[in-house]
């Protein structure tokens, strides 16, 4: 089988074939917490914690899978890393924990994660399948983020709000405020906001794409 080079799995994972852009996969945590961009960012290295673990995992054991009974270990192999992230983020970022709530069990059911073990990582080698999960995990996370500071910014004004919660009490002098309000920008805040503040990113994308 013909490998494919690691410019290629990298420029799949961040742009051409980005998870949340392109195969519109991982949809519901992506528009469900990107109110801020803290959020994004813990959720998106969750998730990128699971995709690396589950595609080192599936392509070191690929060769003594079963084809009939590979999804389901799939499956249980990707629950097993995401009940790691849970403990590890219950430990040292509970209040964040506390805030992303069930989309981080969720992590479980993302058809990227799953997608990426059936497509690539059961029938690749080790560093090439580490490198996509890598890379398709920050490409998701990119995503994340800067959804969750456009809406941010135009939903409260401010950047990197509750940072404290991902990296410590160290962090709160790193909020930005770009403007003071009352009363925030509930289009923004509230999932109508993610889903008109993605079709925005996607159609940006496919237009610089269109012109690449």
């Amino acid at each position: 089988m013909q490998q494919i080079n690691s410019q290629t799995i990298i420029t799949n994972g961040l742009w051409s074939n980005n998870a949340a852009l392109v195969q519109l996969l991982g949809l519901c945590p992506l528009l469900a917490v990107t109110n801020s961009m803290i959020n994004g960012l813990g959720l998106g290295l969750a998730t990128t914690f699971v995709l690396v673990g589950s595609n080192l995992t599936v392509s070191m054991i690929r060769n003594h899978i079963p084809r009939e009974i590979r999804i389901p270990i799939f499956v249980m192999l990707i629950a097993s890393l995401v009940t790691n992230i849970q403990l590890i983020m219950n430990a040292f970022t509970y209040e964040l924990y506390l805030v992303l709530g069930i989309f981080i069990p969720l992590i479980v059911t993302n058809c990227a994660i799953i997608g990426r073990a059936e497509a690539f990582a059961s029938k690749n080698p080790v560093w090439p399948s580490v490198l996509d999960g890598l890379f398709q995990g920050i490409g998701f996370t990119l995503v994340l983020m800067f959804l969750g500071f456009v809406r941010e910014l135009t939903g409260q004004g401010t950047i990197l709000d509750g940072a404290h919660l991902l990296l410590g009490e160290w962090a709160k002098g790193l909020t930005i405020h770009f403007y003071l309000t009352d009363q925030k920008f509930l289009l923004s805040i509230l999932p109508p906001g993610a889903f008109i503040g993605l079709g925005l990113i996607i159609a940006a994308k496919n237009t610089l794409g269109d012109k690449a």
